[in-house]
């Protein structure tokens, strides 16, 4: 069973007439952040009191260059997830007509396994581009991977 605090509304302290600058920015950023919070409570249909919002950060992608063909962020193989959309892809492209890029095994009956074929082959011109939590990134061909 879940207990449900009785919060009805949300006291917020004034600025004393002492506080200086920061204190009058910080409590800006508290009323913006308080307005989202308002916001977001209005656009969901549980309590007030168990929605949780987090502050956008805003960050700027930034790329990170690149130190010969090594692999910087992640680990330096094609992840199950990344394997997973490329396959998804390319089969596609190969059902409607793309032409292979390599030449078609004979084990290969369906357009996911030739695009599997062509993945362990590193015959695909794709980049994965894989992205940090502050923004920095890096665009890393497939033939770079093991």
């Amino acid at each position: 069973m879940v207990k449900r605090s009785p919060k009805k509304h949300i006291i917020q302290k004034k600025p004393s007439e002492k506080s200086s600058k920061k204190s009058a920015s910080k409590t800006k950023k508290a009323g913006k952040v308080q307005e989202q919070v308002e916001e977001t409570a209005k656009k969901s249909s549980r309590p007030a009191d168990e929605v949780v919002t987090y502050a956008e950060i805003e960050y700027e992608l930034k790329e990170i260059p690149a130190q010969g063909s090594k692999v910087l962020i992640g680990p330096p193989w094609l992840t199950r997830f990344e394997r997973a959309r490329i396959t998804g892809s390319r089969s596609l492209q190969l059902s409607l007509g793309a032409p292979p890029m390599i030449a078609v095994p004979v084990e290969a009956n369906s357009s996911i396994l030739l695009a599997v074929a062509e993945i362990e082959h590193k015959a695909l011109p794709i980049s994965i581009r894989r992205i940090l939590p502050n923004g920095r990134y890096q665009d890393i061909p497939t033939d770079w991977m093991r």
